[in-house]
C-alpha cells in the first residue's frame, strides 16, 4: 500500500534518516517509537507530503486515502460539533449521521454537546472532534500522532476497541504502551537513522532490542581485545627487521578492519523524589463537602453534596470514573486549588501538598524562562542545584533560558516535575502526569513514585501507569466514591464480576404461580432451589477470587525473588506482609468453598 524506499532526511547538521526503508501493507498496525527528536513526526510529515525527502522515495498505491491526526492544533470552527464531524463527508444520510454521533459519544460527548459550537470547546475537546471527523471518513491508512493525549480513560478504552476492529491500516505514535499493545501488532523503531520492524508487543520489542545491544557489545569487546593485541604486536615488533613484513601486514589488516560501533545510549530523564517529612496517619480530610458548577444556559451541575473523603499516609490512589464524574474536581479540592461551596478541608499533621495539573498553561508563566520557573518557590535553592536537576530532566546548558511559552508538551510536563522536586511535598496530587511524556520518561516517573514514601493521588488514562503504581482504585460515580484495593486490572476484574452478577439477577425468571395443592411443599422446594443457586454463585465467585489471589501471590513472590530488592528491608517486608495477607484470605476462601461443597453436594470443584 505504501512503500518507503531508501529515504534520507537532514536538518542543518542533524541527520534523521539515512537509507531508511519500510513497507506498509493493507490492514497492518504499526507503532512508531524512538527518542524525542529522532524524527517520528518528521516521518509522518514526509508521508503526508508536507516535508520533502532529501533522497529516496515514498510511493503510494493508486487511490490510497490517508487520514492524519496531529498531536496539537485543534480545529477552530463556527460549526456545531456534529456539523464539524461530518465536514467533508459527501452525501451523508441518516445512517452516517447516527454513526458520527455514536463515535462522538464514544469519545465522551453527551447528546447535549452535539449542537455546541466548536470554538466554545477547550483545546482537548476540539481535538476529540478532530478525531471523530477523521474516524467517520474511514481512510485506508490512519496516521495518529499521540491520539490518547486528550482522552480520559473511558474514551481511551472506547478508542482501543474501535481501532481493534478498524478495517484499514494504522500507523501510530504513542507513549501509552497498553494502548500500543492492544491496537498494534508490530513496533517500528527509529534507530541508527533507519527504520527497523519488531513484530509482537512493546515488551517483546524491548527484550529484542536489549538482546541486540548485548550481542553488539559482546562482539565489540572481542574486537577491542583483538585490536589491542594487534596494536601491541605492532608496537613491540616495529623496529625488528625479522618481523617487518608481518608488522606491515598487521598494519594493513588493522586499517581495513571494519570497526564495530556500540549503539548510542539515548539520553533519558533521571528523577528521584526526595523522601518527605513524615505526616500523621490521617493526611487529608474532606467533610460534608458540596460543589456545584453554574454553567451559562445550562442547569447547575451538582458534582458533590454532603460528600466525605479521607486520605491515609502512604496510600497511592488512582481516581477513575466517567467523564464529568468529578475526578479532577475532587483532586483540586484535595490540593486546595479550588474551594468547595460548603464543607471543610482539613490537613493532617505536617502535610504539604504538591499539585500537578494536566493544563500546563494554567501553572507555567509564559513570560518566564525554564530556570526562572524552576526557581520560583520559597526554598531559595541555589541556582547550581536547580540547573543540575534541570539537566537530568533534559534541559542542558542554555536550554534553561528558553521561555516556557515555546516549550513542547513533553518539555512542559518535565518542567512541572522539576518544580515538584525543587519544593518537595509529602502529598502529591497529579492530574494526567504522563500526557506528552515518552515511554522512557514514564518509566522514570513510575520508578521515582514507587520509591516515594509520601502519599500519592492521581488521575491517569495510562493503564500501565495505574497498574504500576496504584495500591487502590477510587471509582467516582454520581458524587459518590467506592474504593477497590489493588490496581486497575483488579478493579476491572471486580467490575466485570459485578456486571455479570447484575445481568444474572435481571435474567432471573419470574416464579410461576404456586399450585394450590401441596403449596407448602412447593414453596419449600423453590426456597431450596434458590438457596442452591445462591450457593453455586458464591462458590463460583470464591473460585475466581482464589485464582486471582494465587496469581497475585505468584507475582509478589517473583518480585521478592529479584536480587536487587534483597537489601531493601522495607520492600521485602511489605511484599511479605502482602503475601501473608493474601494467603490468609485464600485459606479463608478455600475453607468457605469446602463447606459450601460439602453442604450443597451439587457444586463441583
Amino acid at each position: 500500500m505504501i512503500t518507503i524506499r531508501n529515504i534520507s532526511k537532514s536538518f542543518s547538521s542533524q541527520t534523521l534518516f539515512e537509507d531508511a526503508s519500510l513497507q506498509i501493507n493493507e490492514g497492518e498496525r504499526f507503532a512508531l517509537v524512538g527518542p524525542n527528536g529522532s524524527g517520528k513526526s518528521t516521518l509522518f510529515k514526509m508521508m503526508l507530503r508536507e516535508e520533502d525527502v532529501d533522497d529516496g522515495e515514498i510511493q503510494f498505491k493508486k487511490g490510497v486515502v490517508v487520514g492524519y491526526l496531529p498531536q496539537e492544533n485543534a480545529p477552530t470552527s463556527e460549526r456545531s460539533v456534529v456539523e464539524e464531524t461530518l465536514d467533508g463527508v459527501e452525501d451523508y444520510d441518516g445512517r452516517i449521521e447516527a454513526e458520527a454521533k455514536a463515535i462522538l459519544m464514544g469519545l465522551g460527548f453527551k447528546v447535549s454537546d452535539f449542537n455546541r459550537v466548536v470554538n466554545t470547546l477547550s483545546g482537548g475537546w476540539s481535538m476529540r472532534v478532530a478525531m471523530a471527523r477523521l474516524l467517520i471518513k474511514k481512510p485506508d491508512l490512519l496516521l495518529l500522532d499521540e491520539p490518547t493525549n486528550h482522552l480520559d480513560l473511558d474514551s481511551l478504552l472506547w478508542l482501543q476497541d474501535y481501532l481493534a476492529g478498524y478495517q484499514g491500516a494504522i500507523f501510530v505514535i504513542s507513549h501509552d504502551r497498553a494502548f500500543v499493545n492492544t491496537v498494534c501488532n508490530a513496533i517500528i523503531s527509529v534507530q541508527e537513522k533507519t527504520l527497523r520492524a519488531y513484530y509482537g508487543n512493546y515488551e517483546n520489542f524491548v527484550a529484542q532490542r536489549q538482546a541486540e545491544k548485548e550481542k553488539i557489545y559482546s562482539a565489540w569487546r572481542l574486537q577491542q581485545e583483538e585490536i589491542a593485541q594487534m596494536e601491541d604486536f605492532i608496537a613491540r615488533n616495529r623496529a625488528r627487521v625479522s618481523t617487518a613484513s608481518r608488522v606491515q601486514s598487521m598494519i594493513k589488516r588493522l586499517d581495513k578492519l571494519e570497526r564495530i560501533e556500540l549503539i548510542a545510549e539515548t539520553k533519558t530523564v533521571k528523577m528521584r523524589f526526595p523522601q518527605p517529612n513524615r505526616t500523621g496517619t490521617k493526611v487529608l480530610e474532606l467533610r460534608n463537602i458540596s460543589k456545584v458548577y453554574n454553567v451559562p444556559e445550562h442547569d447547575p451541575i451538582r458534582v458533590y453534596e454532603g460528600f466525605d473523603f479521607e486520605l491515609q499516609r502512604g496510600q497511592k490512589m488512582a481516581f477513575v470514573g466517567h467523564n464529568g464524574a468529578g475526578k479532577s474536581t475532587l483532586l483540586k479540592m484535595l490540593a486546595g486549588v479550588i474551594e468547595p461551596d460548603s464543607g471543610e478541608r482539613k490537613l493532617g499533621l505536617n502535610v504539604k501538598t504538591g499539585y500537578f495539573s494536566q493544563h500546563r498553561e494554567g501553572i507555567l508563566d509564559p513570560r518566564k524562562t525554564v530556570l526562572q520557573e524552576a526557581m520560583d518557590n520559597d526554598r531559595m535553592n541555589p541556582e547550581l542545584t536547580v540547573r543540575t536537576v534541570l539537566g537530568t530532566f533534559l534541559f542542558p546548558g542554555d536550554n534553561v533560558h528558553k521561555k516556557t511559552v515555546v516549550l513542547s508538551g513533553g518539555e512542559k510536563s518535565r518542567l512541572m516535575l522539576v518544580k515538584l522536586l525543587m519544593d518537595p511535598p509529602n502529598v502529591i496530587l497529579m492530574d494526567e502526569p504522563t500526557t506528552h511524556l515518552d515511554m522512557a520518561s514514564v518509566d522514570a516517573l513510575v520508578a521515582a513514585l514507587k520509591e516515594f514514601e509520601g502519599t500519592l493521588c492521581f488521575i491517569s488514562h495510562d493503564i500501565y501507569f495505574i497498574n504500576a503504581l496504584a495500591d487502590s482504585v477510587v471509582h467516582i460515580e454520581q458524587g459518590k466514591t467506592t474504593v477497590y484495593p489493588g490496581n486497575y486490572d483488579y478493579f476491572r476484574h471486580r467490575q466485570d464480576q459485578l456486571q455479570a452478577e447484575a445481568a444474572g439477577a435481571r435474567k432471573k425468571p419470574e416464579p410461576a404461580a404456586a399450585p394450590k395443592a401441596d403449596s407448602v411443599d412447593w414453596e419449600e422446594k423453590k426456597r431450596q432451589e434458590a438457596e442452591s443457586r445462591k450457593k453455586t454463585r458464591r462458590a463460583e465467585t470464591l473460585k475466581k477470587e482464589i485464582a486471582y489471589s494465587r496469581k497475585t501471590v505468584e507475582s509478589l513472590a517473583s518480585k521478592m525473588s529479584a536480587p536487587e530488592i534483597h537489601s531493601d528491608y522495607k520492600q521485602v517486608k511489605d511484599l511479605g506482609d502482602k503475601m501473608a495477607a493474601l494467603e490468609a484470605k485464600i485459606a479463608a476462601y478455600e475453607e468457605e468453598l469446602k463447606a459450601l461443597e460439602a453442604n450443597a453436594g451439587t457444586v463441583s470443584q
